[in-house]
């Protein structure tokens, strides 16, 4: 039997340059001339909570550089994934992208991220923070900056009460986690094309046979890179509106912009292309001074990579449904049923 919920008190010991609450962001806020938010890494965010058996889109915390740490005086689940970082156990380096047991009165670091900018930190239950129009996701423009800090205490409601593992350092699971490369210097993302797309004559070409750096002016709302642009022709003026998240404008100098989950309106800029669902995940780790070429897909192999990178998810949720359930570790009492075997 399950054991009972309780709540549990985390305190952070380094808060990294930046650690804040997240989740997936927020639905239907856009309607409301609010940005959806949520995390920059979709996949990275989804999978911690997958593999401590939360649902996918559970608060977690997303750590961007530095050292982040906290201690606990309970058994803790938890996983950390996103860019390949150290991540250590009362000194014993533990394995990113599956789940990790933190014994009572444990001691847990992630620092060193290299390869990307984002790494997420799920814990098997429900952190408690406030949320704003349904979402822990951050809104410091609203006045919901849900930034962690040095001293603070965490609380979590986990029914998790300790699984023994008495060799942190050998895995305790193995799962068919899919795990993005962050190795290439180089990064190739896929793209479509934009409502611009003809009107700025030579775009195409220019964009799969360049390659562009990100620059340290990115933040939230965008991803702003450096190399050649096509400025479209005949277009006259563009009424702002809203954008998918992905959009690449151009804009009156001569620079790129990929649109992030903080997007609001196109303020009236060209849109000569779109990264695909698939890409946006690895545009969510870009750092400045990454290194990015494009490739142009169609309609449908973009819609058929987003479907195998959910059917993917698919299977791992299953796979952790299932083997939590052997060994009797409390899981997955809010998530969907199992779909394929253990």
């Amino acid at each position: 039997m399950p054991a009972a919920e309780r709540t549990i008190t985390l305190k952070v010991r380094e808060s990294a340059w930046l650690a804040t609450f997240q989740d997936l962001g927020r639905e239907g806020s856009e309607a409301l001339g609010v940005p959806c938010g949520g995390a920059a890494d979709q996949h990275s965010a989804a999978v911690a909570n997958i593999l401590v058996g939360n649902p996918r889109s559970a608060t977690s915390v997303e750590i961007m550089g530095g050292r982040f740490s906290f201690t606990t005086s309970k058994p803790l689940l938890i996983a950390v994934t996103g860019a390949p970082a150290d991540v250590t156990v009362n000194g014993s380096k533990v394995s990113m992208w599956e789940p990790v047991c933190v014994p009572a009165k444990g001691r847990v670091v992630v620092a060193n991220a290299r390869g990307g900018m984002r790494n997420y930190l799920a814990f098997s239950g429900t952190l408690v923070t406030e949320q704003f129009m349904g979402s822990a996701a951050p809104e410091a423009r609203m006045g919901f900056p849900q930034q962690i800090t040095a001293g603070q205490h965490l609380e979590l409601r986990t029914s998790y009460a300790g699984f023994e593992h008495p060799y942190l350092t050998q895995p305790l699971f193995r799962l068919p986690v899919p795990i993005p490369s962050f190795e290439q210097s180089l990064w190739s993302i896929d793209i479509v094309e934009g409502p611009e797309t003809d009107a700025a004559v030579g775009i195409r070409e220019l964009l799969a046979s360049r390659e562009y750096t990100v620059t340290a002016k990115s933040n939230h709302v965008g991803l702003r890179l450096d190399g050649p642009v096509v400025h479209p022709d005949g277009l006259g003026e563009i009424v702002s509106h809203g954008v998918p998240i992905g959009a690449f404008e151009i804009p009156h100098g001569d620079e790129l912009i990929i649109l992030g989950r903080y997007r609001t309106l196109t303020a009236g800029y060209p849109i000569v292309a779109f990264a695909t669902k698939a890409s946006l995940p690895l545009l969510g780790q870009a750092r400045p001074g990454q290194r990015m070429t494009f490739r142009w897909v169609t309609q449908e192999q973009a819609v058929d990579r987003q479907h195998e990178a959910q059917r993917l998810l698919n299977v791992l949720e299953s796979r952790v449904q299932s083997l939590f359930g052997a060994i009797d570790l409390p899981h997955y009492s809010r998530a969907v049923p199992a779909r394929a075997a253990a």
